[in-house]
């Protein structure tokens, strides 16, 4: 659980400080999401709100099962989405189950 929890902190917390080379990946959410949708199979796995120096975004990851793509999309309340990481061989972490009883 702390693992998981940790990925997703660092993931929000790379997503809060992209850089500003990344300004040219931006356009209107509704396009970025046909594009990942059309293009990539990509599909919303997991987001969340994310305030920074007063301002508020939604930070998205989406993802692909089929092809294993994923992009990480920052959201400002204007509607303007800015794409801040991608990459591939994207897995889903299973938390391991803690068995009951007493160890051998």
């Amino acid at each position: 659980m702390f693992k998981r929890l940790f990925a997703l902190a660092l993931t929000f917390g790379m997503a809060a400080t992209a850089p500003p080379a990344f300004a040219q990946t931006c356009a209107e959410r509704a396009h970025v999401i046909a594009k990942l949708q059309k293009s990539y199979s990509e599909e919303l796995a997991f987001g969340g709100l994310q305030k920074t120096r007063g301002a508020q975004s939604v930070m998205e990851v989406w993802t692909s099962k089929e092809t294993g793509s994923y992009t990480v999309l920052v959201t400002q309340a204007n509607g303007i989405s800015c794409i801040v990481a991608v990459g591939t061989d994207f897995f889903e972490a299973i938390p391991k189950v803690k068995v009951d009883g007493t160890p051998s």
